[in-house]
């Protein structure tokens, strides 16, 4: 895929289909490309469709066929747009950092593909906003989902959700117990019958099934 530089270019890009649930289109928008009249496009097409296609997969389709309808905050930065982002206090990594994460046309220094999406799962927003521990859905991410890194916030639960090639498999949070819940290579504090009664209350996996295309 040549790079995108036409309205027609980004209305295809836009239709590419990355998983049964969801296009291309579902992660560009960005609260600072459209403030600052800035354009959010990969560079590398190919390589941000190859990235968020593994996201979609592995990671948020099995949330809309657990959960239900999920919100992405935010997705796909490019790189111009999240240095601007980084240099003006805008919450965005330098790109070094966000390589393989945020900018999913740019492989990280180790030369592995990735991206990320920072989500809300209302279903559990709700619970968490009357007092639910965040670490019930974290638990439950890293027993169920293949992710590199999970990064919790305070607003509506959301957090960052990362995939990635050679996954770390750490949380963070900025949710109290602040800091790190999960090292790179470390096995979880709580033991596997702890963290499944945590959230013995949450529906089963990919458990909402939906309706079969005739001749399937």
């Amino acid at each position: 895929m040549r790079r995108i530089g036409s309205v027609k270019g980004l209305e295809a890009f836009g239709r590419t289909r990355l998983s049964r649930h969801f296009f291309m289109r579902d992660f560009l928008y960005s609260e600072i490309a459209g403030f600052h009249g800035m354009p959010n496009l990969p560079d590398d097409p190919d390589l941000a469709v190859a990235a968020g296609r593994r996201l979609c997969t592995d990671l948020l389709d099995p949330l809309v066929e657990t959960f239900g309808p999920i919100h992405v905050r935010s997705a796909l930065r490019a790189a111009d747009l999240n240095a601007f982002g980084n240099a003006h206090g805008y919450n965005c990594a330098r790109n070094d950092a966000s390589a393989a994460n945020h900018i999913w046309d740019r492989r990280d220094a180790a030369g592995r593909m990735g991206a990320c999406a920072c989500i809300v799962i209302p279903w559990f927003a709700d619970q968490y906003a009357a007092g639910r521990d965040w670490r019930d859905l974290a638990w439950w991410l890293h027993d169920h989902l293949p992710y590199s890194a999970l990064q919790f916030f305070p607003k509506l639960a959301a957090f960052n959700l990362t995939w990635r090639e050679d996954p770390a498999r750490t949380i963070a949070s900025y949710i109290p117990p602040k800091g790190l819940l999960l090292r790179p290579g470390a096995s979880p504090a709580e033991p596997p019958d702890r963290r499944r009664a945590r959230y013995a209350d949450f529906p089963p996996f990919r458990g909402i099934r939906y309706p079969v295309p005739p001749g399937v």
